[in-house]
């Protein structure tokens, strides 16, 4: 289904399962392990895991969560971080794809991680980002589910500090005011003014083409055969393509204008939720309703999955009634990946909870 960033404490967060980062002894470590022990019920966690007794690692074992909102706990027997020639990477990528694997035997709908090994194993804060993001978006492009990443705070995640700095510079020359677009009533006004700007192009094509008609009618008076009448209209000006383009892309509903990209590009539609992080439902509903009215994060996730240039992504935005505003650090830093082409969804996301922003979809 998708990779969803939420801060949050995980003891917190209702999902059919929650990870635990645990040892191979399945005892109760600090950190977070402790939190899930004590929110749980700390003697029949012990107790259920002492049953189980051992777990390998980079492997996963599954309990009851007992007292916690979750149905489960599935314990992942964490790595830790030497030097990195270990193959610790590559060891706890194995351990985020063995909970996940455990989580679809037991045909459940989402699971939630920590950052695994972030804490007291040891793990540089950037790997162990990069490692669960690899695992989890390489595991959802063959399953459905959603999968939830919780961060205690923003500084949970290490983003690349020259990528950061790009997007900061950036932000600095083109964010303009604090104002953004999140008052009530907005996404209808977006919507209407869309509506305008159609009606808008609609007269003035009416007006041009009454105007060539007249010009026609009057200049064919001064001929005598149709041959004078077809030498006059071939020196008349076309019409302008990007206006005939710009109603014809206008008329095209979202579902419409999306599918037809996609159909275009030779995608599958799988392909293409997928590296959007939206799920299987909800792009269904967006396939069978051709009025359906996505949300500014969906549209930009699948402008991102199609690789849109920024002119693509305006009029995809349009069908839907929006656009990219400098008064929204969120538009911003999207704009910035788009016109830079970098079209990864999960590294996107990554930096605007950095930066304290909604991610897409």
């Amino acid at each position: 289904m998708s990779l969803l960033l939420v801060r949050n404490d995980i003891v917190n967060v209702q999902a059919d399962a929650i990870v635990n980062p645990a040892n191979p002894q399945l005892v109760q470590g600090s950190g977070t392990s402790r939190a899930i022990y004590l929110a749980a019920g700390e003697e029949k966690l012990a107790a259920a895991c002492a049953h189980i007794g051992h777990c390998g690692l980079g492997e996963a074992v599954i309990t009851p969560a007992f007292q916690l909102p979750a149905k489960y706990i599935i314990h992942a027997a964490c790595p830790a971080w030497e030097d990195g020639t270990q193959g610790e990477a590559e060891l706890l990528k194995h351990t985020y794809t063995s909970a996940l694997l455990l989580a679809a035997k037991y045909q459940l709908e989402s699971i939630a991680f920590p950052l695994l090994s972030a804490g007291n194993y040891r793990f540089p804060k950037e790997v162990a980002m990069q490692t669960a993001v690899n695992a989890i978006s390489s595991f959802l492009m063959e399953h459905e589910m959603t999968v939830y990443l919780v961060l205690y705070d923003r500084s949970s995640v290490s983003v690349s500090k020259k990528l950061f700095a790009e997007i900061s510079e950036y932000i600095d020359d083109h964010y303009v005011t604090a104002k953004d677009e999140r008052y009530p009533g907005a996404q209808r006004g977006r919507r209407m003014e869309a509506l305008w700007e159609e009606q808008r192009l609609r007269a003035r094509m009416e007006e041009e083409q009454q105007r060539l008609r007249a010009r026609v009618e009057e200049e064919s008076s001064f001929g005598d055969t149709a041959d004078e009448e077809q030498t006059f209209r071939s020196s008349l000006p076309a019409p302008k393509k990007s206006l005939e383009e710009r109603m014809r892309q206008m008329q095209e509903s979202f579902s419409q204008m999306l599918l037809r990209l996609i159909d275009e590009r030779g995608l599958s539609d799988s392909y293409v939720y997928k590296r959007a992080n939206v799920d299987r439902r909800h792009f269904s509903k967006i396939r069978n309703d051709v009025e359906y009215c996505p949300s500014k994060k969906t549209v930009l996730a699948f402008a991102v999955a199609l690789e849109l240039t920024l002119e693509e992504t305006g009029n995809l935005l349009q069908s839907a009634g929006f656009m990219l505003s400098n008064s929204s650090k969120f538009d911003v830093i999207v704009r910035y990946f788009i016109e830079s082409r970098i079209y990864d969804i999960y590294e996107i996301n990554a930096m605007l909870f950095a930066y304290g922003q909604p991610i897409l979809c």
